[in-house]
C-alpha cells in the first residue's frame, strides 16, 4: 500500500485533520456512489478499498468528539477509529442491507471503547506513525498508509491552498513555545514528528505541560482557520 503523500504534505493532511475536522479530506458518498464503489471492492478494486476509508475520514473525526475529553489524546482517538473503519471496510457484507457508513460506526465505537478498556491494563501510547495492523505479507500498516496518494487536480490545489494557510497561521499566530510543540508533533517544516512524550523530553518541559499546549494551540489554529472560512 502506497502511503498518502510523502514529508510534510502526509504530515500537513493528517494535521488538518486536528485542527479543521471537514475541509482536508473527500465528501461521503451518495448512496450510489458506495453502492458503486461496493460492487467494486466486491470484484477486487483495490482502489475501492482507498476510496471507501477516504471518504469515511470525517465519520472518524466525527465520532471521537463524542469519546474526546481534556484527559485524553486526540491523535490517538483518531489513529484507533480508523483501524474500525478500515476493519469494517474488510468485513462489511452489503447484503445485510444496512448502509456502510451505520456499520463503520458501530466499529469505530467498538475499536475506541476496546482501546479504554485496554487502556485501563497498560499504559502504552499510540502514534500515527506507529503500525496500526501489519498485511498479509507482514509489512507494518500505519495511519498514513490508509489516505490515498492519487488526488485529481482540482482537489490537491485545495489541499495545497490550506497547507499554506497553516503554515501562516503557526508563523503568525502561535507563541513561540507552542510553534515549537506543534511542530514537533506533527513532523512539519522538516521535523520529524514526535510523541507527546518526545516533545516532552526534547524541550526540557513535562509532558503534561505539552499537552496543554498542544491543545491550546490547536484551538487558536482551529479559531484562526474557522475566521478565514466565514470571510
Amino acid at each position: 500500500m502506497i502511503p498518502f503523500l510523502s514529508g510534510i504534505f502526509g504530515q500537513m493532511t493528517l494535521f488538518l485533520l486536528h485542527v479543521d475536522h471537514t475541509a482536508a479530506f473527500p465528501p461521503p458518498f451518495t448512496k450510489a456512489e458506495e453502492d458503486a464503489c461496493l460492487q467494486r471492492l466486491a470484484a477486487g478494486d483495490p482502489e475501492a478499498r482507498q476510496a471507501l476509508i477516504s471518504h469515511n475520514l470525517r465519520l472518524v473525526a466525527h465520532l471521537t468528539k463524542k469519546f474526546y475529553s481534556p484527559d485524553r489524546e486526540q491523535d490517538e482517538l483518531i489513529s484507533i477509529g480508523t483501524l474500525g473503519l478500515m476493519k469494517a471496510v474488510e468485513s462489511f457484507q452489503p447484503e445485510k442491507g444496512a448502509r456502510f457508513a451505520t456499520y463503520a460506526s458501530r466499529c469505530i465505537e467498538n475499536e475506541i471503547l476496546m482501546y479504554y478498556r485496554a487502556k485501563k491494563k497498560t499504559a502504552g501510547e499510540v502514534f500515527f506513525d506507529d503500525p496500526l495492523e501489519f498485511d498479509k505479507d507482514g509489512n507494518a500498516l500505519t495511519l498514513l498508509d490508509v489516505l490515498p496518494d492519487d488526488c485529481d487536480p482540482e482537489e490537491q490545489a485545495a489541499q495545497s491552498i490550506q497547507q499554506k494557510q497553516l503554515y501562516h497561521f503557526l508563523e503568525t499566530r502561535l507563541e513561540r513555545r507552542e510553534w515549537e510543540v506543534i511542530v514537533h508533533r506533527y513532523g512539519l517544516f522538516g521535523f520529524a514528528a514526535m510523541t507527546q512524550r518526545e516533545v516532552a523530553k526534547a524541550l526540557g518541559i513535562s509532558r503534561s505541560y505539552v499537552s496543554r499546549i498542544e491543545k491550546r494551540a490547536l484551538s487558536i489554529l482551529r479559531e484562526a482557520y474557522e475566521t478565514s472560512a466565514d470571510m
